[in-house]
């Protein structure tokens, strides 16, 4: 099998996958994936698709992870191997988008307006 590649987004973060087999390891900038993102919960985020489908053990994954928060970046990087999964086996895009897993949540930060402190917040209204 040759290297799949696939692109994920999620606020300002952007991960860019390359799948190969293997034998499990996710590999992100040069990093293990535990000193990477040490809390579990963001772990369980990324490796969710690959839980899914049961092949935690069958790929390797190279991963450059860039811009964004931890949570976005978890979140790109979901989308990415869902999206990898998918361009390797056709059929399990029906079982991964069922999980939501193929979705690229669209939501950004709005920005701030001229005049205003923050994005919809006003300076506070002086009648005299």
């Amino acid at each position: 099998m040759e290297v799949i590649n696939a692109l994920g987004r999620r606020k300002a973060a952007v991960a860019r996958v390359f799948v190969s087999e293997g034998k499990g390891q996710i590999t992100i900038n040069k990093r293990e994936l535990a000193n990477y993102f040490p809390s579990p919960l963001l772990q369980y985020i990324v490796k969710q698709p690959l839980n899914k489908l049961g092949v935690v053990e069958k790929y390797d994954i190279r991963v450059n992870l860039d811009g964004g928060g931890y949570n976005g970046q978890a979140e790109a990087l979901r989308l990415a191997i869902a999206r990898a999964l998918v361009k390797i086996n056709p059929e399990d895009k029906k079982a991964l988008k069922s999980e939501g897993f193929m979705t690229r949540d669209q939501r950004e930060v709005e920005r701030k307006k001229p005049g205003q402190p923050k994005a919809r917040k006003r300076f506070q209204f002086s009648k005299r």
